[in-house]
């Protein structure tokens, strides 16, 4: 379930251009925690002290499931550890084999997917599911790979398994064994359902690998109904039956695919025509039982559906104008102005955004909640508010170092009322100061209930939310000044969302008729009403101030639009009393709970407050007692990619201490080094050793030409700490990296007449410091962009030998970028300016700033300055497909200008070398062999003023995150 922070990827794209180590940087708790530890007879669950009650009860779900998760795929895993992460407000939750554990972060999701299961139980569900799909690897070729790799091997195994059947069937699991699943959940498979019923049946190449211009259902989606339909149509077991015979040798393509027709007799694009045309055939069946669509009126403004864009969350500021939120593949998150003034109007552009389900709109204000994280500790993420005065663009940051997950401003703009989860699984509704964020009130929530998306009543002094419990989800209206707490609804297993008051009635989501739409229910009498017909589904109802026009945003498959409908209860259905609590069945979710055993045993548990399990025995856990946890072995894959080795590899479960120790083979020279590295990362600097020993192999050409080769031995000890720091706080992605590091290097029986500049030579060792900085701030991107469109780099570097040693040199470099946006959307220029100074004494360091390219060597100037724009432009948006083999989805294109000075003082005096390069790449972005994760590679083709000639060089690939 991952909802990953942009500003990460900036952080180690960063670091690595600071740091030549081989350790990457992950994402930390801060030192301060104290950490306890659950064992049960399969798990040990890792907390931090205050979190025992929900510890207890994750460990007994856990041990609850440990059978019946894996049943349909013949698996009882081997025993695992599972992280619980309460520092962060990030809603997640994974399950990796490098090393093999779980992380649960525990901040509930506010969304509308959540369903009526508690946020921890449907994480024990989903991801337990993974650790099995995992352990099934270990099978066939995996006896072979696990003892030669290590954990590592349940990948090397798993390769070519694609990512929506793990997803699909972890969806399924908790689907089949708890009330509410998102198989369940119409929100869940929406955008299928509409691409289906308006005609966009894709084929499969791009319903695996994705689109840049149309709504392509993700891993999730594409996988629950995959494997749904094979579990309802072959049994329950079918998958576990598939991959025994993919597991028998998996390394050839579309193995995967034909495990697939070996059990069922259908390839996998055969099981994809199939689910289509099923589920197609139900929703059709559906939609014409179903009464005719309410008419509505969109509001206008709205861009054209050319390209997939969303306008969403709408909350009207006057009578005729509704603030609403634009996404889409075309654009990154903003806020803007519809209604009868007609074009929309683009009123603020947000970070990085938590959940946007709660936009709302008081007094002339518009509050949301966006992350911040602290900029060390990457696990620590807070949820700030965001109040924005829509008259003076004034904006205040609220609850600062808070954990707010959603809030709703006071009709007089006043007052906020949030829901907050902290540090120990307890949820609270909270009354906030709107200008101050000082805590007014904390309203009683005795049996720890799950609150969501609260409103204000129009009177100012109540308020309304969705409440989950054990055993399940109403309505509730909440009075601060007595504390006391009314159901409106009853308790049921309904998906309640997005309440909105208005006069005697609570407007609301429900999927009661098997689709999301409006319903209301009239406070006094409870009488409920169902207010919208729409085909796919309604959503976010928001009321005009005159209580005369309903606003919602109504799902297509082009892009969600915002549309109006007269407010008048004469026109609503009235629902049976009381009404039913069931919508009608996912098309497979029926079937998949027949499948398992064990569902109603695990569904009975999972209502229950707590478990009737025992309570664990608890302990200490010392992160730096477990600091070593040797994960992969053998044949690794070195911590840095860029070789193959043999060792080990070492982390802890907190991501603390990394580790690697091994024989490595340098592909280029051909030749071994012995390597051992050490990170710690518990402490504000990352501490960073790294030793090697090993061979070169290296040919000198002297000035006559003869040529000479020898191979020696280096030693090299590199050590240091570097300060990754995250700064991010707007719609701009920032990050400040700051290192320092001593780097030694020796050589050994080095018989070669003469030395390169570069290279360190016999009896003068290298003594070096390395000081550096980079800092980066970069526009957050949309799909479609193809560099940032704002922004600002710098990189500064100093190295020097201040010992005194024989072998001296010293370097100088700084670099400075900045993006600006192009002549047209996704278009980006980028400008860079650098110098570089080193002193030409007895070496010479590699270049610190931007080499001009299409170069075929590097000289070494001791000045250079360097200066270059670069354009880049997306060429065309495709879906091409070379049979199963290749999917194309972008051609794009940077052309480039590239100028230089270099110069060096010689005997004769000052030699001037200049550069005037121009080229351009040409890249596409593609996939293979139907891997969802697009790789992107190309050509460049530039002109060298130097060699006067035209230089080709090929662009090497790089996976797009």
């Amino acid at each position: 379930m991952p909802r990953p922070l942009p500003a990460l990827l900036i952080l180690l794209l960063a670091a690595a251009k600071v740091a030549a180590q081989s350790l990457p940087i992950i994402s930390q708790n801060q030192p301060a925690l104290r950490w306890q530890e659950v064992r049960t007879p399969h798990f040990r669950v890792l907390y931090s002290a205050g979190l025992d009650t929900a510890a207890q009860r994750t460990a007994g779900r856990l041990e609850a499931v440990h059978g019946p998760d894996g049943a349909t795929l013949g698996v009882q895993a081997r025993p695992i550890a599972v992280v619980l992460q309460n520092q962060t407000t990030v809603s997640n939750g994974f399950v990796t084999f490098l090393p093999r554990h779980a992380e649960f972060f525990t901040t509930p999701d506010q969304g509308q997917g959540l369903g009526t299961v508690d946020w921890l139980d449907g994480l024990v569900v989903h991801e337990f599911r993974h650790v099995n799909q995992f352990d099934k690897a270990r099978q066939g070729i995996g006896r072979l790979l696990v003892p030669l790799l290590g954990e590592g091997g349940l990948g090397v195994g798993a390769v070519g398994v694609p990512q929506w059947f793990f997803e699909g069937d972890a969806v399924g699991t908790e689907t089949a064994l708890t009330r509410s699943g998102r198989g369940r959940i119409p929100f869940f498979g929406v955008g299928l359902r509409a691409n289906l019923l308006e005609g966009r049946l894709y084929n499969y190449q791009k319903a695996v690998n994705g689109s840049l211009r149309d709504n392509v259902p993700n891993w999730y989606v594409l996988g629950y109904y995959l494997t749904s339909y094979a579990k309802a149509h072959y049994g329950a077991n079918v998958w576990s039956q598939v991959l025994d015979k993919y597991y028998r040798f998996p390394f050839y393509p579309f193995s995967f695919s034909n495990s697939i027709r070996r059990t069922t007799g259908l390839r996998v694009e055969d099981l994809y025509a199939r689910t289509m045309h099923e589920l197609d055939s139900a929703w059709r069946a559906e939609q014409a039982a179903r009464p005719t669509p309410t008419a509505v009126r969109e509001l206008a403004g709205q861009a054209p559906l050319r390209v997939f864009t969303q306008y969403q969350y709408p909350q009207y500021v006057t009578d005729s104008t509704v603030l609403a939120l634009k996404s889409g593949l075309g654009d990154i998150a903003q806020l803007v102005l519809l209604g009868h003034h007609g074009r929309e109007r683009r009123v603020f552009t947000l970070g990085a955004l938590n959940i946007p389900e709660l936009l709302s709109v008081g007094g002339g204000r518009a509050v949301w909640p966006e992350f911040r994280q602290s900029p060390r500790w990457g696990q620590k993420v807070y949820s700030e508010l965001k109040v924005l005065d829509l008259k003076t663009g004034r904006l205040t940051r609220v609850g600062q170092g808070q954990r707010y997950a959603a809030a709703a401003l006071s009709p007089d703009g006043n007052r906020l009322v949030a829901v907050r989860t902290d540090a120990s699984y307890h949820h609270a509704l909270l009354v906030l100061d709107a200008t101050t964020g000082t805590v007014l009130q904390t309203l009683p929530n005795p049996h720890n209930d799950f609150y969501q998306q609260p409103r204000w009543l129009p009177d100012g002094r109540r308020v309304v939310a969705v409440a989950l419990s054990a055993a399940g989800k109403t309505l509730q209206i909440l009075d601060p000044a007595s504390g006391l707490a009314t159901n409106i609804l009853p308790v049921a297993n309904v998906n309640l969302a997005s309440p909105q008051p208005w006069g005697d009635y609570v407007l609301y989501n429900s999927p009661q008729s098997g689709i999301d739409n409006v319903y209301a229910v009239n406070v006094a009498s409870g009488q409920t009403f169902q207010v919208t017909n729409r085909p796919f589904g309604a959503y976010h109802a928001a009321v005009s101030p005159d209580g005369r026009q309903l606003a919602f945003y109504d799902y297509r498959a082009t892009g969600a639009r915002v549309v109006e409908m007269p407010l008048s209860p004469a026109t609503w259905t009235a629902l049976p009393t009381p009404a039913r609590t069931d919508a009608p069945a996912d098309p497979y979710a029926e079937r998949l709970a027949a499948g398992e055993p064990a569902a109603p045993q695990i569904a009975k548990l999972l209502a229950s407050p707590d478990s009737a399990g025992p309570r664990y025995g608890v302990r200490r856990y010392r992160p730096l007692a477990h600091a070593f946890r040797i994960f992969s072995y053998g044949v690794v894959q070195s911590p840095s990619g860029n070789a193959v080795s043999v060792g080990v590899r070492s982390q802890d479960f907190l991501s603390t201490t990394q580790a690697f120790a091994g024989l490595t083979y340098d592909q280029t020279e051909r030749t071994f080094a012995v390597t051992g590295a050490l990170s710690y990362q518990g402490l504000p600097p990352v501490l960073d050793v790294e030793a090697s020993y090993g061979g070169r192999d290296a040919s000198i050409v002297d000035s006559k030409g003869t040529v000479y080769r020898d191979q020696w031995q280096v030693a090299r000890l590199l050590a240091g700490a570097r300060i990754p720091l995250v700064l991010t706080r707007s719609k701009y992605l920032q990050t400040l990296t700051l290192g320092a590091y001593y780097l030694n290097e020796r050589v050994y029986n080095y018989d070669l007449p003469l030395r390169s500049r570069s290279d360190v030579g016999p009896n003068q060792p290298l003594h070096a410091v390395q000081a550096s900085l980079a800092y980066a701030s970069q526009l957050k991107q949309s799909a479609r962009d193809v560099a940032p469109r704002g922004g600002a780099t710098l990189l500064a570097t100093y190295r020097t030998t201040p010992f005194g040693t024989s072998l001296q040199a010293s370097q100088v470099g700084v670099q400075a970028g900045v993006y600006l946006p192009g002549l047209a959307p996704h278009h980006a220029l980028r400008l860079r300016g650098g110098f570089q100074y080193q002193q030409q004494n007895q070496y010479n360091f590699s270049t610190a700033i931007s080499y001009p390219r299409g170069e075929t060597t590097y000289i070494s100037f001791d000045r250079l300055a360097v200066g270059s724009a670069d354009y880049n432009l997306p060429l065309a948006f495709l879906h091409w497909s070379l049979g199963r083999v290749l999917y194309v989805q972008r051609l794009r294109a940077t052309a480039f200008a590239d100028v230089a000075r270099g110069s060096s003082l010689l005997s004769a005096g000052r030699a001037y070398q200049d550069f005037q390069n121009v080229g351009v790449d040409a890249l596409a972005l593609f996939n293979v062999f139907h891997l969802r994760t697009p790789i992107e590679a190309g050509v460049r083709v530039a002109y060298s003023s130097r060699l006067q000639q035209v230089v080709v060089q090929p662009l090497a690939f790089s996976v797009r995150l």
